[in-house]
């Protein structure tokens, strides 16, 4: 690999650290340049991005761009970067918002510009760095880090409650976090024997993988076949259940699934526009990132286990979301709750268990990110104007602002999943992979499948109906205000923040085969580890072990030229 090939990892994450640091040299009455050098430094993130996107190979080896250096060697604990297919879409999501974010914001912030800028640059570091972390360790301090940004967007430059959405947000994950960190450290000391213990990704899957078999196996035999396993194995037994437990809450807060998810619409209420569309495009992603990463392939036998209990919440999460969504007059928290329902998809296509549920779910939690962020920008620009969340001061705007109204409505076809948007793509994968999957005899009753299915799908009736009622509330009818009837339409930088998100709703729905073409190999080995040593499940030794590069030779210097173990290796296709 090339010296920026080797770097290019570090480069993503970090510019927009190095940006901030320019930023606090900066005046902080020098408003339009710090606007200026922030833009600029999503802009270049945005540009080493996609070329990390690009440079990905979805034949190649499972994790790419790999950069690892001994951090504190006697704990195991090293700098160790790389993605997969899932972790380089996602990062590609939020280069992409990043300029847009600051682009959103241009004129909504009035107080504290410096500040704002230098919590967003961070903000974006911390969102990077947990999605390409392949040391555990290292991915839970990014993973917490990126709490205390959020935080202050949303207390320093929210609305009139926003302190205590602030609070309620903050301990809400942290008190998950923590209990993840009790987790994860179980993990570090069982994993691997004593003087091998390490916080690596790939040390800690592959030290319980042969546990994990052994417990797979014993746990599809008669009862009271796991009572004489020994060692790893009956640890896993007696406290994998737990442990699975405390990562799945720490996750399943920050999705947020139901019932654990009732920071969220105060956090996204009260959050300003920027804070809203980096909740809704990034970091709700983490929880899903975090099952399918982390939760689900350490303990496949308690994830299996869990799962008719975990799909119940996801689909309970899509029906009340929606139902929620029609009992609103908020516009704003509308478009909140809408999160907790679209989000149940993602979950409930990973806990499906087939290649067409976890595709749908890797490409919804893309679509989620690009259509709800979108729905945040354009209400930003609505609120800038009238001030007012509720839909009754509104209605009939079409007739002062119609471009404002064709974007609002091509959004909104792609958050209801209409046929040729991202959105369909998403959704009709998730339905038919729960569908087809074995989620009703994992409950004890094969026909309970169809129960599972037939409530995702009420989910995408009712998901039409609260999107097109608010879309008829706010946008059709008379002029019933006086003070709609000089509104403006949209502006020349309100548009060009808009059209990226337009377009991409167009490209993933009509071209979606790009973008699975880099997920569906992580799909296949997901599927693979969660459903490791199951008796009849048929899987490939490469799915199923983690294989990264060793640490370099130096203790400071990455080795460019050392091949991972895998590069030599074409990874099977798991297209559905």
């Amino acid at each position: 690999m090339s010296f920026f090939d080797t770097h290019l990892l570090n480069l993503v994450v970090f510019l927009p650290l190095i940006f901030a640091v320019l930023v606090l040299m900066l005046p902080a009455g020098e408003s339009g340049q710090i606007r200026t050098v922030t833009l600029i430094a999503m802009l270049v993130d945005l540009v080493f991005g996609v070329w990390a996107y690009m440079r990905f190979e979805p034949g190649g080896p499972e994790f790419q761009l790999e950069y690892r250096v001994s951090w504190f060697k006697e704990f195991g604990l090293s700098y160790h970067l790389g993605v997969d297919g899932l972790a380089v879409s996602l990062l590609l999501l939020t280069v992409f918002l990043g300029p847009l974010v600051v682009m959103a914001s241009t004129t909504y912030i009035s107080h504290r510009i410096k500040e704002f800028h230098l919590a967003l640059l961070v903000l974006q570091t911390t969102m990077l760095g947990a999605l390409v972390s392949l040391d555990v360790l290292l991915f839970y301090i990014f993973f917490e880090a990126m709490l205390i940004p959020m935080y202050l967007l949303v207390g320093v430059w929210g609305a009139e409650d926003r302190q205590m959405a602030a609070v309620k947000f903050f301990l809400y994950t942290l008190v998950g976090s923590l209990l993840m960190l009790v987790a994860l450290i179980a993990v570090y000391f069982i994993s691997s024997p004593a003087g091998a213990r390490s916080f690596d990704y790939s040390t800690m899957y592959n030290g319980l993988l042969d546990a994990n078999r052994q417990l797979s196996a014993c746990n599809a035999g008669p009862p009271g076949a796991c009572d004489s396993l020994t060692g790893l194995a009956a640890t896993l037994h007696t406290y994998g259940p737990w442990l699975f437990a405390a990562f799945a809450l720490a996750f399943a807060i920050k999705v947020p699934m139901w019932p654990v998810h009732t920071w969220l619409p105060d956090a996204h209420v009260q959050a300003p526009v920027a804070g809203s569309m980096i909740l809704a495009g990034v970091m709700l992603k983490m929880g899903t990132f975090g099952f399918w990463r982390y939760a689900i392939p350490f303990f496949p036998v308690a994830a299996q286990n869990a799962r008719p209990f975990l799909a119940t919440l996801a689909v309970i999460g899509i029906v009340y979301g929606a139902l929620m969504c029609l009992a609103q007059r908020d516009i704003k928290k509308l478009i909140a709750y809408s999160s907790v329902s679209h989000l149940g998809y993602c979950m409930l296509g990973i806990f499906a268990l087939t290649a067409e549920g976890a595709t749908g779910s890797a490409y919804q939690m893309l679509n989620h990110g690009i259509s709800t962020g979108a729905l945040f920008l354009l209400f930003g620009f609505l609120y800038e104007r009238r001030h007012t969340r509720l839909m009754a001061d509104f209605g009939g705007i079409a007739k002062v602002m119609p471009v404002f109204t064709v974007a609002f409505v091509i959004i909104t076809f792609s958050s209801v999943a209409v046929p040729g948007t991202n959105g369909f793509i998403g959704e009709f994968l998730v339905l038919m992979g729960t569908f087809k999957s074995d989620l009703g005899a994992a409950a004890g009753n094969p026909h309970l499948t169809m129960v599972f299915g037939a409530f995702a799908t009420l989910g995408v009736i009712l998901g039409a109906a609260y999107m097109l009622w608010m879309v008829q509330k706010v946008f059709f009818g008379g002029l019933t205000h006086r003070e709609n009837q000089h509104l403006t339409d949209m502006n020349l930088r309100e548009m060009l923040t808009v059209l990226p998100f337009i377009i991409l709703v167009g490209v993933m729905g009509l071209m979606p085969q790009p973008f699975l073409d880099r997920i569906e190999p992580s799909t296949g080995r997901f599927l693979a580890r969660a459903r490791v040593g199951t008796p009849g499940a048929t899987v490939q030794e490469d799915q199923v072990r983690v294989e990264v590069m060793a640490l370099p030779a130096h203790p400071t210097v990455a080795a460019p030229s050392a091949p991972t173990p895998l590069a030599a290796r074409a990874v099977p296709s798991s297209r559905p």
